[in-house]
């Protein structure tokens, strides 16, 4: 069986993550789709608007074949670690490629910028340094480092964060993988940070918005929105009555903030130039999440990095600990939390191929990047009404989603 791997966070699943399951599919010519899936927080730093479970099985109800999670210590970082541990983990699985979604749909920009970067390594590291220590955000930095060794906006638009992730990709891929071929699809109609619902292709930021005014999904998404997603998404509010936005975590983050020294602080995953005393200094008089960031933003650190930084807070993620995984050159495990049939199948037909641990369940391994797992799980959850966290943290030792 042909597999072929795509990167996802699913926040929720749309019509244009159902048309790049189906593109990918008959691009690679493969039977099975492999999902990694960002867990319960996301790349930029935020809470998904409901847990990894109803996501996946919404995915599972909606062509995807196997769901993978992508562990927290990549899932929320910046481009290039984020898609260094998902190329990793469908590598683990021995997909034959990974398709990404474009904003022209073809891949030859994408390997003549890897190329041109394979050629001016060093140089492209020196610029990057630069733009850092001069105060850039890591996207302007990285964008001006591929400019001076020749990658042209005029071919490659690194404004558009698909194409960013997308380069990312496939950087990875021709690093740690590659014998995967590199596929990529256009993106259909609404763009990435769109914020109005305007037909049945619809941005996440779009659905998300609206999924958080409103308790009825099918008042105003249900075009945009497959059923299974519909049905996960009404299922996810009835359990836990509230949707997973920032908000709901600045009391705790305000704890965390207001009882740990500065010492303490300078130790997460994150925390560096002196953001310890901004953060402890700001914290003091914001009265909820949004008010608190505009406290501490500037243009040195993005809302991104920020937000990132503030998960990091809240589930303890110290600079030694990541350091050990982010620079691995491979992942400890690869953790199945969903499969259909089909995935079932590949998934025993190759079992004695995979090089790293398949596991279904956390308590299968001990291992470091387990506990930051379990304790993201917890942050997440943390808000829920106890009987009903001890209901959702209780699910995270259970077996996979099985869709037939």
């Amino acid at each position: 069986m042909k597999a072929c791997g795509i990167i996802v966070e699913y926040n929720p699943f749309h019509n244009g993550h159902a048309y790049h399951v189906e593109q990918s599919r008959q691009s690679s010519k493969a039977d099975c789709i492999a999902a990694v899936m960002s867990g319960h927080f996301l790349q930029r730093g935020e809470p998904a608007i409901m847990d990894k479970w109803h996501r996946a099985k919404a995915a599972l109800q909606s062509g995807v074949d196997i769901v993978l999670e992508l562990p927290y210590i990549f899932a929320v970082q910046h481009s290039d670690f984020f898609s260094k541990g998902a190329v990793l983990s469908l590598s683990a699985l021995q997909v034959d490629s990974i398709c990404f979604g474009s904003e022209n749909g073809r891949i030859d920009p994408f390997l003549r910028a890897h190329a041109e970067l394979h050629e001016h390594q060093q140089d492209y590291e020196a610029s990057l340094k630069t733009g850092l220590n001069e105060g850039l955000s890591y996207p302007n930095a990285a964008r001006l480092a591929n400019e001076s060794i020749g990658i042209s906006e005029n071919e490659f638009d690194f404004s558009a964060p698909n194409n960013i992730l997308g380069y990312s990709y496939v950087k990875q891929i021709k690093r740690y993988a590659p014998a995967i071929e590199p596929l990529t699809i256009k993106r259909m109609e609404s763009n990435y940070h769109d914020t109005m619902i305007t037909g049945r292709m619809a941005s996440a930021t779009s659905l998300r918005k609206e999924i958080l005014k409103s308790n009825d999904i099918t008042t105003y998404a249900s075009e945009a929105l497959p059923q299974a997603a519909i049905n996960e998404l009404n299922n996810y509010y009835n359990q836990t009555n509230l949707w997973h936005d920032w908000e709901i975590y600045f009391d705790l983050l305000h704890y965390k903030l207001m009882t740990t020294s500065e010492t303490d602080l300078r130790e997460i995953h994150g925390m560096d130039e002196g953001l310890e005393y901004r953060f402890k200094q700001a914290v003091k008089s914001a009265v909820s999440f949004h008010d608190f960031m505009n406290r501490v933003k500037t243009k040195r650190y993005t809302w991104t990095r920020l937000q990132r930084l503030c998960v990091h807070l809240l589930t303890g993620l110290k600079k030694e600990e990541a350091s050990k995984y982010l620079n691995a050159d491979q992942v400890p495990y690869v953790r199945v939390i969903g499969m259909n049939s089909t995935g079932r199948e590949y998934l025993n037909l190759n079992k004695k191929k995979f090089n790293e641990k398949l596991i279904t369940q956390p308590q299968q391994l001990d291992c470091g990047m387990i506990e930051a797992e379990e304790r993201a799980t917890v942050a997440y959850f943390n808000p829920l009404p106890s009987i009903t966290r001890q209901e959702h943290l209780k699910r995270e030792y259970g077996p996979p989603l099985l869709i037939h």
